[in-house]
């Protein structure tokens, strides 16, 4: 599952010490997520999208679903 998590934690200035703060994760949780090799549980992938201020849809994409659309 791909994730936009790093480009709007970027675009919104918040590092991610600051986003494992707000969601109650370690820094080394918010790493793992942006880098594809954890799933966040789906009540911290709405906190996430909460903070970043985007909907769960549009924070992660499944990556079947990205090769439908290209």
């Amino acid at each position: 599952m791909k994730n936009y998590i790093k480009d709007l934690r970027l675009t919104n200035k918040i590092s991610q010490a600051e986003l494992a703060n707000l969601t109650g994760v370690t820094r080394q949780t918010i790493n793992a997520i942006e880098n594809n090799k954890y799933d966040p549980s789906l009540q911290l992938a709405f906190n996430l999208a909460h903070i970043l201020h985007t909907s769960v849809d549009e924070l992660f994409v499944d990556n079947m679903e990205e090769q439908h659309y290209e």
